[in-house]
């Protein structure tokens, strides 16, 4: 798992989802060190995001008065009073969110309501970017960029509201540095089939981690056979963290691209994206940013953070499915080449060749997800409303404790580093419990 030949291999782990537990853990997870990446975020032990409490068997072992507690009905989307007291009790609070989120009011068995930790897959949809996609289908339905009747403008003036929402949620400098998407991995793979696939040539580098998901690892391997590049993987330190001593000896003169997490989706750890852009910058190379386990979970600014481009995901930070996006360098996106043909993408087209928009559009061919991209903006709305600083603080309290106690399982074995060792690390947790099967655990779990 550290390096090829494997020192150290990542045994099967503890499986949960869980809103179904009997049905969890049912495909093992082993192998090297990109099969464990390319391990669903569903399919290990997880908790994140705003509407999750505590994680997997903590929430087994030590939330039993939650669990059998009906859930509460109330008609406003968040009252002023009702709050969610930090798992530490030191007084700090936010918003209790749960009766925002109409999935969660129904009830596993009876007098027990479904509790959901499986926020790092996808999460539920408060109903406040539940109403207004309901409220754009039925007001403002058109086609957007196409037309100039009534319907057909509110719908361009609320897709492009959005755009500005998702840009200044992640410190955009202009909204036009948002390239809206179907995914974060159609936002990696634009990234390598368009600036990657002008720009790298035989013999040049490409430096990743083990720890990568498979969407930050294909469309590199996809690339290194067409063109002959040379892919590079920084391992782990022991304590389940990246080697940033290793990381920086891969980084040379050959180095044309580091594409890494910003927050590991398997081991839980915050990636210090300050140093590795300082590395990669250092020798001219270019710096990806996969951040759909940090967006919906920390402030993030892309400004600050001095990437190129960063990648994210609509469904995991409280919005709809079928949407997600690239924020990328003015200058890059305009040097890029287009990602595919057709629709919006052109400014002339005559039989004899074509010519491009301008970005954002250039790389939004064909009909967008118009709809869906309105409901990210809501819900990049809710979240701001909630404050990401509080719910980072509120997520990080929620880790401690989720990791003290998980510690006094005999026989348990945690990966990543620990809340102490990485303070930033996301609210999950990976783990073996020893002479138990990993489906068995999730299944008693």
């Amino acid at each position: 798992f550290l390096q090829p030949p494997q020192s150290w291999l990542l045994p099967d782990v503890g499986h949960l989802a869980v809103a179904d537990l009997p049905a969890a853990g049912r495909r093992r997870v082993s192998g090297s060190a990109p099969s464990i990446a390319a391990a669903a975020p569903s399919e290990l032990a997880h908790c994140g995001g705003v509407p999750a409490a505590l994680c997997g068997v903590v929430a087994a072992l030590l939330a039993r008065r939650t669990l059998s507690r009906p859930p509460r009905r109330r008609t406003s989307p968040r009252g002023s009073a009702a709050v969610l007291r930090r798992a530490g009790g030191d007084g700090g609070v936010l918003p209790d969110v749960r009766a925002d989120f109409p999935a969660l009011q129904q009830e596993q068995r009876p007098g027990v309501p479904i509790v959901y930790l499986d926020n790092a897959a996808t999460s539920h949809k408060p109903l406040a970017v539940l109403g207004e996609m309901e409220r754009f289908y039925r007001c403002d339905n058109s086609n957007v960029h196409r037309g100039m009747h009534t319907l057909s403008i509110r719908a361009t003036e609320a897709f492009e509201g959005a755009r500005a929402k998702v840009a200044r949620f992640v410190g955009a400098a202009d909204p036009s540095e948002i390239i809206f998407t179907r995914n974060a991995s159609e936002a990696m793979n634009l990234v390598a089939r368009t600036w990657a696939r002008a720009n790298i040539r035989a013999g040049d580098e490409i430096v990743l981690t083990v720890m990568e998901h498979h969407s930050n690892l294909v469309p590199w391997q996809m690339l290194a056979g067409e063109v002959g590049c040379n892919l590079r993987f920084a391992r782990l330190s022991p304590n389940g963290a990246l080697d940033l001593d290793h990381f920086r000896s891969l980084v040379g003169e050959r180095t044309r691209l580091v594409s890494v997490c910003h927050v590991s989706n398997v081991l839980g750890c915050a990636n210090p994206v300050e140093e590795i852009v300082a590395s990669a910058h250092a020798v001219g190379a270019k710096v990806l940013l996969d951040a759909c386990q940090s967006v919906p979970h920390m402030p993030v600014d892309v400004r600050a953070l001095d990437v190129d481009w960063l990648a994210a995901s609509a469904h995991k930070m409280c919005g709809p499915t079928g949407v997600g996006f690239l924020w990328g360098r003015e200058e890059l996106l305009r040097e890029a080449p287009p990602f595919l043909g057709g629709g919006e993408m052109i400014d002339e087209v005559r039989l004899e060749g074509s010519t491009w928009a301008d970005i954002p559009h250039k790389f939004e061919a064909g009909t967008p997800a118009f709809a869906e991209a309105v409901a990210l903006g809501a819900a990049c709305d809710y979240l701001s409303a909630l404050g990401m600083d509080s719910v980072q603080a509120h997520e990080q309290e929620l880790t401690r404790h989720l990791w003290s106690r998980l510690a006094e399982v005999p026989g348990i074995r945690l990966y990543g580093p620990t809340p102490a060792e990485d303070p930033r690390r996301a609210a999950l947790a990976s783990f073996n419990i020893d002479g138990v099967h990993p489906n068995d655990v999730a299944t008693l779990v």
